[in-house]
């Protein structure tokens, strides 16, 4: 069994679209028209085909209310990691990313994290090399 896609829910499926693509640099992989919404994955330009990236519209009640509960508290909905964290900060700060933790060292990692303007907070996390 392997992973094939993880699942971000999105308050506006077109202004995510843009945003992950636009300002995070993801790829499209599937933009498949269902009905009212899509079914929308991204996947890394460093991984083609690695583990997609689900936009999955929070039109379910519970998914809104989850959502909101995770914002309100903020606690990331996801995490991406990144080869450097300060640097990949510094970019999404200049993309006008609004970063709602800066980088922090917690040990063997640094978090970061950002406003996807789409409901969610989402988290940067830098691995360190062991010693």
């Amino acid at each position: 069994m392997k992973m094939y896609a993880k699942s971000v829910m999105v308050d506006d499926q077109t202004k995510a679209l843009a945003f992950y693509t636009e300002k995070l640099g993801f790829i499209v992989k599937h933009n498949i028209p269902m009905g009212e919404h899509s079914w929308i994955t991204l996947v890394s330009p460093e991984e083609p085909d690695g583990v997609e990236l689900l936009l999955e519209p929070n039109a379910h009640p519970a998914g809104k209310t989850f959502q909101d509960a995770m914002k309100k508290d903020n606690i990331p909905f996801t995490a991406f990691s990144v080869e450097n964290l300060n640097n990949e900060v510094d970019r999404l700060k200049s993309l006008g990313v609004t970063i709602t933790q800066p980088p922090t060292n917690v040990g063997s990692a640094s978090i970061a994290a950002f406003d996807d303007t789409c409901g969610n907070l989402i988290q940067l996390i830098e691995f360190h090399a062991e010693a």
